[in-house]
């Protein structure tokens, strides 16, 4: 593993453009998982990432979405361990950043205070997420929870989400950059034309606003079966017809998104490398079956070979 001196070089590369990222994400194991399970799950999850050349890992901040959309969850919704604690208690082995996301609505302002003060920004790093509709009742909004980590600790590098198909999401970025945000992370990712519309668009809305473009990192997920995929359309991902008709029908489902998730990098590549505009990936498995986690390790791993992986002098 990466040794605790370079726990600052995915700073590095969000604060200065250095390269392109590439970020593995997990969700936290069950609150009702037993202890000791959770050390055995977290042991296999470090195993298998060993070997990956990730500069971080993102732990995901699970709530409950049902208020955006009205439809049966293909899987249920179980509360998971807080990815502060987990981090902070099963994930010493780890010596690489962190990317810690917090439902900040979840929280109180207090609650977000404490944590605030006692992150170690070296190793990590937040995204803040904001409420699932506009009628869900929240404890914080985002916009105070941009505001209180702009006080409280301006030194964590805060990261934002951005929906790729969501219309005029550029300008949406500019004003989440505006409010402290140094890096985004796009919702899972399966319409690569959405994906370049809103990069394009929001790297021409910093150049007419004299900003520097902030590092874009795109979500990728391999979908292994057709209940993934509904899970996946459940939580808002876009997939183009064409492409729900391909996996559908495939002979081999898993093997048919892995192809397309490789291609839509490929294209992310050269666009973004063409268009100027810092980047990277977030591999990550929303589903729990082994086949898909092992395919999602081993297309970070693909990845990894296709950025540039030298870095800039700190």
């Amino acid at each position: 593993m990466v040794e605790r001196s370079d726990s600052t070089a995915l700073r590095r590369l969000v604060t200065d453009a250095g390269g392109e990222i590439l970020l593995f994400g997990i969700t936290p194991p069950r609150l009702s998982t037993d202890p000791g399970r959770i050390r055995e799950i977290t042991a296999a999850t470090l195993t298998r990432l060993d070997s990956l050349e990730v500069d971080g890992l993102a732990l995901y901040d699970i709530d409950d979405e049902s208020d955006r959309n009205p439809a049966e969850r293909p899987f249920p919704y179980l509360p998971t361990l807080d990815p502060a604690v987990y981090h902070a208690e099963y994930l010493g082995e780890w010596n690489r950043p962190a990317v810690v996301y917090r439902c900040v609505g979840k929280y109180s302002e207090a609650q977000l205070r404490t944590w605030l003060q006692t992150a170690d920004a070296e190793r990590v790093l937040t995204v803040f997420v904001g409420a699932s509709s506009k009628d869900k009742q929240v404890r914080t909004r985002l916009s105070q929870a941009q505001a209180l980590r702009r006080d409280v600790r301006p030194d964590l590098l805060l990261g934002g989400v951005a929906i790729t198909e969501r219309p005029d999401e550029h300008l949406r970025l500019i004003a989440k950059q505006q409010a402290g945000c140094e890096y985004f992370v796009s919702q899972v990712i399966y319409s690569c034309d959405a994906a370049k519309s809103m990069v394009s668009d929001y790297y021409y809305a910093c150049r007419e606003e004299h900003l520097e473009p902030k590092p874009v990192l795109f979500t990728l997920s391999v979908c292994g079966s057709v209940k993934t995929l509904a899970f996946l359309k459940w939580l808002g991902v876009h997939v183009p017809r064409w492409l729900e008709n391909s996996l559908r029908h495939a002979d081999d489902t898993l093997a048919e998104s892995y192809a397309h998730c490789l291609a839509t990098a490929r294209d992310l590549i050269a666009f973004c490398r063409r268009l100027g505009l810092p980047f990277g990936f977030l591999v990550e498995s929303v589903s729990i079956r082994k086949a898909e986690i092992e395919a999602s390790v081993a297309l970070a791993g693909e990845l990894s070979g296709l950025l540039d992986r030298g870095r800039k002098s700190g």
